[in-house]
């Protein structure tokens, strides 16, 4: 990875934290609510230790990140090492720059809606990178490692026990509305995941196949599969070439078909994951 790459990267993961630090001190901290998380396990025992809940993140954290440098691996675990420092360190420069006295909205329902639509979102981007917030998406990306489960619903069953704590301290009511927020949680994750791993797939038949298959190898650095095909009507032989894209890659090779004013049959459908080589640039065979 080149060092512009990489500052990219660092710099989603950084937008990402903000994100989630935000949705945590401004959402989730005032309403009580302790949706499945590490700063809803921090915000439970906060009310039964003497600390506060950016120091008890750090040390729950640095426990987690030991354990996701053990099973996950040493990218992940690097990774997740500036986000679990970025955490704590935004939650503090909140508590200094805005302290508050109470909820935002003033309405507990509102700040789990804001809050669960900001956190998954940010944890989508985290997770989309090989990252995680800390805490227990560590032990999401564990258990969704081995059980091959998807991400959402590891979060869930992760979260479900630092929900389920929260009736010895907030009650049955706020146990409800936790348990209900972490599943919630875990469903607008998945949600999120599947809207930017989305790809299409793109079939083109046409008699200037060669000059297309060209322009997916060369300029546009993507692989191409060939398919001889006939059609029913002529009972000519053609090429058929398939491709799988992003939403900018398929926009990019669209202008191209329009421009060049080539004749041809072109569908195209969506994909929801790809598994394999296909972040690899420059391969000839998809």
């Amino acid at each position: 990875m080149s060092g512009k790459e990489k500052f990219c990267e660092y710099s989603f993961i950084t937008f990402a934290m903000f994100i989630i630090s935000a949705s945590v001190y401004f959402f989730l901290v005032p309403s009580g609510i302790v949706v499945g998380s590490i700063s809803g396990l921090a915000m439970v025992l906060s009310q039964v230790m003497d600390f506060s809940i950016s120091v008890i993140t750090m040390v729950l954290n640095v426990v987690l990140l030991i354990v996701g440098f053990i099973f996950i691996g040493k990218e992940f675990g690097v990774k997740t090492v500036y986000t679990s420092l970025l955490l704590p360190v935004f939650l503090g420069i909140f508590e200094k720059v805005c302290p508050l006295s109470g909820s935002v909205t003033g309405n507990n329902v509102y700040d789990l809606a804001a809050y669960i639509l900001l956190v998954a979102f940010g944890q989508a981007i985290l997770f989309n990178v090989n990252a995680s917030s800390g805490g227990l998406d560590i032990v999401a990306k564990i258990v969704s490692k081995y059980t091959h489960m998807e991400i959402g619903k590891a979060v869930t069953l992760a979260g479900m026990v630092t929900a389920m704590s929260s009736v010895f301290v907030y009650g049955i009511g706020t146990f409800v509305v936790s348990v209900l927020g972490t599943y919630a949680n875990g469903q607008a994750i998945d949600y999120f995941i599947g809207g930017i791993n989305k790809k299409k797939k793109i079939c083109i038949v046409s008699d200037e196949h060669e000059k297309i298959q060209n322009f997916i190898l060369n300029e546009m650095g993507r692989g191409v599969t060939l398919y001889k095909v006939e059609g029913a009507f002529e009972k000519e032989e053609r090429t058929e070439l398939v491709t799988i894209m992003s939403a900018n890659e398929y926009k990019e090779l669209l202008n191209y078909l329009h421009m060049s004013d080539f004749k041809a049959f072109v569908t195209i459908s969506t994909v929801n994951e790809v598994i394999g080589m296909w972040n690899k640039k420059n391969k000839k065979i998809l």
